[in-house]
């Protein structure tokens, strides 16, 4: 999309320093009459767009551009200081903690991940972001902080910064994490479901998945999808739209558990990873297997990352479990396509390890269905997904509230 530009008064000046913001964003540096001929500004207009952003501490005249063929005396470059501020991106889930600094340009400067124990506490997961975000910020040389994202399991309303559900960190209900971060941070906060801002780091701009018709699957011990139609982030009535793990589609073997210690819905009980984990295990002990059995016994919590490093390597026994949790999840993906028919279908989160194996088992169990089935895919980002989400929607939140930039129908 061209830069908007205007011509009279104060909008005009506005308007024209974003339209001047936004081509020096996208280049090392520029002259000032190179600039006015990108953006179709007299030189007049440049210059006073770029002495307002000068002030504002957004851009800097550097040295003269000596490499120039021009006749005369060599013109003065001028560039963008993506350093002036920084945005904040950050994931949490049961498993672990992802936080990423960035520029004003989108490039992180500094990144931290953190492992959790079994089950923490909602204290132990703010203690541990408080101190990871402080690390990080210090790694990145920290100039100001302008803007934070953070994406959680669970039903979020973003509009309040509360999370009206989430099974399996419930002690993060509520504003939890909003009233605790507040005042550390000292910028504006925004709170989002995990796999909403997967779904928008998938299609961040330099990216070459930029579907306008997908469905991010994430798929690990809970499952959840984030909905692009016709170019947006579809959300829902209750902006809960995606949350599959509560479909119930089976019959076969038994009904799921009602009441899931972890709070898990039927679907994830019958394709997360804790059924991948028996199912492995069950294959095993058919097979007499004992030493994948004791290599998934010391695992303890990590079993489900000892079954998928398994698979990698081609232990039968986890390969025979993947094969069966595919053939679940397929039906998932087919009810997706019958209603939403997508052009694409991207899993993501912990199952996206697996790989092209993966994506081969789903194709067989879906060759059946009498519906043609989307392209399926496995996520580009995988395990940062979340938090380059994140940051995506912080530097878009810049851009609309401190640069007047007019922000992509997906990050609304």
């Amino acid at each position: 999309m061209e830069p908007l530009v205007a011509a009279g008064t104060q909008f005009m000046r506005e308007v024209n320093a974003a339209a001047v913001l936004t081509r020096l964003r996208a280049e090392p540096s520029m002259s000032v009459s190179a600039l006015a001929k990108a953006v179709g500004l007299s030189r007049q207009a440049v210059t006073r767009a770029l002495n307002a952003l000068a002030e504002e501490g957004l851009i800097e005249f550097g040295s003269l551009d000596r490499d120039s063929t021009r006749a005369g005396r060599p013109a003065q470059l001028v560039r963008f200081r993506a350093e002036a501020g920084h945005v904040l991106g950050v994931s949490i889930s049961p498993q672990d903690l992802r936080v990423a600094v960035a520029d004003l340009c989108g490039t992180v400067v500094a990144s931290e991940a953190v492992q959790f124990g079994a089950h923490p506490s909602a204290d132990e997961v703010v203690r541990t972001l408080l101190s990871t975000i402080e690390r990080t910020l210090a790694a990145a040389g920290r100039t100001s902080l302008w803007f934070a994202s953070i994406g959680t399991p669970g039903i979020v309303d973003p509009a309040c910064g509360v999370i009206k559900l989430i099974p399996s960190m419930p002690g993060l209900t509520g504003d939890v994490l909003l009233n605790r971060l507040k005042e550390p941070l000292g910028c504006p906060i925004y709170l989002d479901n995990d796999v909403k801002l997967a779904t928008q780091g998938e299609r961040r701009p330099d990216a070459e998945r930029r579907e306008d018709s997908l469905v991010m699957l994430h798929w690990g011990e809970r499952v959840g999808a984030g909905i692009v139609l016709n170019g947006e982030l579809y959300r829902g009535a209750s902006n809960d739209a995606g949350d599959i793990g509560f479909l119930d589609l089976f019959e076969d073997g038994g009904s799921p558990r009602s009441r899931h210690p972890h709070g898990l819905g039927p679907f994830e009980d019958r394709v997360g990873g804790e059924e991948i984990v028996r199912q492995a295990t069950a294959a095993a002990g058919r097979a007499g297997d004992g030493e994948f059995l004791s290599r998934v016994e010391a695992a303890g919590e990590r079993a489900f990352e000892a079954v998928l490093a398994a698979f990698a390597d081609g232990t039968p026994a986890a390969v025979e479990a993947i094969d069966v949790v595919a053939r679940r999840f397929a039906k998932g993906i087919s009810v997706i396509r019958a209603i939403l028919n997508p052009r694409l279908v991207v899993i993501g989160g912990p199952m996206a390890r697996c790989g092209e194996p993966l994506l081969a088992a789903l194709r067989r169990h879906l060759a059946g269905e009498p519906l043609d089935q989307p392209v399926l895919e496995v996520s580009a980002l995988q395990q940062d997904a979340v938090v380059h989400g994140a940051l995506l929607h912080s530097l878009d939140e810049i851009e609309r509230t401190r640069f007047g930039l007019v922000r992509t129908p997906l990050s609304s």
